[in-house]
């Protein structure tokens, strides 16, 4: 009897020296570099936020962030990258909102599952601009939508792939203007930047981020923000409303995420440094120049709105038959 009690107390102690010796590690995160994997080529809005917050939380940390960029697959090489890493809060994921609410309804055979990642905190919500190449003979919606609906399957427009925000924004331009855009799919928010400028392709419905320099040099034309009010970095450019599209309304988010399974003192932990980074003016200054809205949510708060995009994202998927094939 003596010796079953003392081999509990054993199995006690061991069991709460195993709870401390993870508790302090994880008290101690992060004390090696951290993997940032970016879901994009560099040069997109993807990439531009998630090195915004790269720098800071190498700060914050006193641990270097590295920044990989993996762009390709629609995404999914990184996403599952990440999602298949060891959940210990050294390999994160910078994701897209239509990598991740777009590819589990597209793609039957998906090598990863948004429950294989936790969030961890938002990086900045983008409402979409309509851009145009300056070649193009239009100076407002109005004039373009003209246009295009006198060259009805003469006019492209660029996306990052197929079920990219880009993608969808395009197809649900079509319908709320009456035209006929043709969809030309590129791998990146890069690449359609530069034929954009280049005339190559006449419009994009972009994340600001991505073209926001391209605006202000002049180098493409902004039609309208697909937003309720206009943006402080873009006083300039009236929103779909106002320019006579008040039914397009359309965002894109950046977001954090982590393995499941990841210790919740070390998501809280990432994510308290997230908000904090997010408070310096230096990046709300940032963030205003890009056109893009920062929020200061929990991860369980950054969960909630990703379930809910899924939700919308894969209605819009099967009403309007996007495949990866377009």
């Amino acid at each position: 009897m003596k010796r079953r009690r003392l081999l509990a107390l054993g199995s006690v102690a061991a069991g709460s020296l195993a709870a401390n010796r993870a508790s302090r590690a994880q008290g101690a995160y992060p004390d090696r570099p951290i993997t940032l994997v970016v879901a994009a080529p560099a040069g997109g809005g993807t990439d531009i936020v998630g090195r915004m917050f790269a720098e800071h939380l190498s700060k914050e940390f006193g641990q270097q962030v590295v920044v990989d960029n993996k762009g390709g697959g629609n995404g999914n090489i990184a996403t599952a990258l990440v999602a298949k890493a060891k959940p210990d809060g050294y390999t994160l994921l910078m994701q897209y909102s239509s990598f991740h609410s777009a590819n589990p309804a597209m793609i039957k055979n998906l090598n990863w599952s948004p429950k294989d990642l936790t969030g961890v905190a938002m990086g900045a919500i983008a409402p979409q601009v309509i851009v145009i190449a300056k070649r193009v003979p239009a100076d407002n919606l109005k004039d373009f939508i003209a246009y295009a609906k006198a060259n009805p399957g003469k006019l492209n427009y660029a996306s990052f792939g197929p079920g990219s925000v880009a993608h969808i924004g395009g197809v649900l331009l079509n319908k709320a203007a009456g035209i006929d855009l043709v969809h030309i799919p590129y791998k990146g928010a890069g690449p359609v930047s530069a034929d954009l400028v280049a005339g190559q392709v006449e419009l994009a419905v972009m994340s600001p981020p991505s073209v926001a320099a391209h605006i202000r040099n002049g180098n493409v034309k902004a039609l309208a923000i697909a937003n309720e009010v206009r943006h402080p970095a873009f006083p300039e450019i009236p929103t779909t409303a106002e320019a006579g599209l008040p039914s397009f309304i359309f965002d894109a988010w950046y977001g954090m995420f982590a393995p499941a399974g990841t210790p919740k003192p070390i998501v809280d932990k990432l994510n308290a440094a997230m908000r904090k980074i997010a408070k310096l003016d230096v990046v709300i200054e940032r963030s205003t120049q890009l056109g893009t809205v920062l929020k200061d949510w929990t991860p369980e708060q950054f969960d909630q709105f990703v379930a809910a995009e899924g939700e919308v994202w894969s209605k819009l998927i099967r009403e309007n038959k996007i495949t990866l094939d377009e």
